[in-house]
């Protein structure tokens, strides 16, 4: 990560939301199958949070868009906070991958990701993940 990019300590509004996806995942783990490995949670700009689970499969979709999708469907449109959370307990901090990176650039580039950069959790705007997008701004 190059050291010109701006990130963040979390606040406890952010530790919310990393609880809300850490109970995603708690819910829905699926250890047999692998279907559902991460959870997400993204908290809008109305201070709701909604949380999400991956769905695994040749074109699954990862926790962070079904988080986002719930949110969009409820008529969300501003976006403040994501994370991703991995494993049985969600206790590991997540990037999103380059799918993911690509539609936060689209929806939400100025929403605050949660990171783990060396073993500490920051915020980067979500425009910041992604340097060189699939964007055309005509």
């Amino acid at each position: 990560m190059t050291k010109d990019v701006a990130m963040q300590p979390l606040t406890d509004s952010d530790y919310e939301v990393i609880e809300a996806a850490q109970k995603a995942i708690q819910r829905n783990y699926d250890a047999i199958h692998d279907n559902h490995t991460v959870g997400a949670a993204v908290r809008c700009k109305s201070g709701k949070i909604y949380a999400g689970v991956n769905v695994y499969s040749i074109h699954g979709a990862c926790a962070e868009q079904i988080a986002i999708g719930t949110a969009i469907t409820q008529g969300e449109r501003e976006f403040e906070t994501v994370v991703a959370v991995m494993g049985k307990d969600g206790a590991q901090i997540i990037p999103p991958c380059g799918n993911c990176r690509q539609i936060m650039y689209e929806y939400m580039p100025e929403c605050e990701v949660i990171i783990s950069v060396e073993g500490q959790n920051r915020k980067i705007k979500a425009k910041e993940l992604l340097p060189f997008p699939y964007y055309s701004e005509d």
